[in-house]
């Protein structure tokens, strides 16, 4: 980063913080869209809590996402994600990372919407699977050909998650350089009406 850019950071932490108020931001995508590591980086610049929402079913369920795909299929690991989240969205603000299907589950979509402000972290084929098929722990990928698997999801969910609030691509660029991005866009977000102190919640 140029020593301006550097300079110019804690302001736009600020100028995205007074935008966010008391809400959560909600962070969707596909596997490998960078919606952890992004996210976590993110909640430091705000100074809000973070959530993987993987992470916390783990930790209520006692199994891997692999496990409970495994052992009870994605129906029910939808519905018990969509039970986590809506509680998750309860409290805030606080920047919160979901799983890939998440946003397509009508009642997860609901949820998130009335929850937080939701930002895609779009990202194209190459990019995504040059991430993924360094690790073997993606349920959904168990397939013959898991890179048309890949892609088949991209042409099923891109759509839906078009209705994110927020878009910002997530490329092979610096992780600075995307947490960058997702304060922009969330400083920049359309109609944010700043809630005064007390409304904070």
């Amino acid at each position: 980063m140029t020593e301006a850019a550097t300079s110019d950071a804690p302001i736009l932490s600020e100028k995205a913080r007074a935008a966010l108020g008391g809400r959560n931001l909600i962070f969707i995508g596909l596997m490998g869209a960078g919606k952890s590591v992004i996210g976590r980086l993110v909640a430091q610049s705000l100074a809000v809590p973070f959530i993987d929402t993987d992470a916390e079913i783990e930790k209520v369920s006692r199994m891997t996402i692999s496990e409970l795909f495994a052992a009870y299929g994605e129906t029910e690991f939808r519905a018990l994600e969509t039970r986590v989240i809506e509680r998750l969205l309860k409290s805030g603000p606080r920047v919160i990372s979901t799983g890939g299907g998440a946003f397509i589950n009508e009642n997860t979509r609901r949820q998130i919407k009335l929850g937080g402000v939701s930002i895609w972290l779009k990202a194209d084929l190459d990019v995504l699977w040059e991430r993924v098929s360094k690790r073997d722990h993606r349920p959904l990928l168990k397939t013959e050909n898991p890179k048309q698997t890949l892609e088949n999801l991209m042409i099923q969910r891109y759509p839906v998650y078009a209705e994110a609030d927020l878009t910002v691509q997530s490329g092979n660029v610096r992780k600075d350089v995307m947490v960058n991005e997702v304060l922009a866009a969330l400083a920049n977000l359309p109609g944010a009406s700043l809630p005064s102190e007390g409304e904070v919640q």
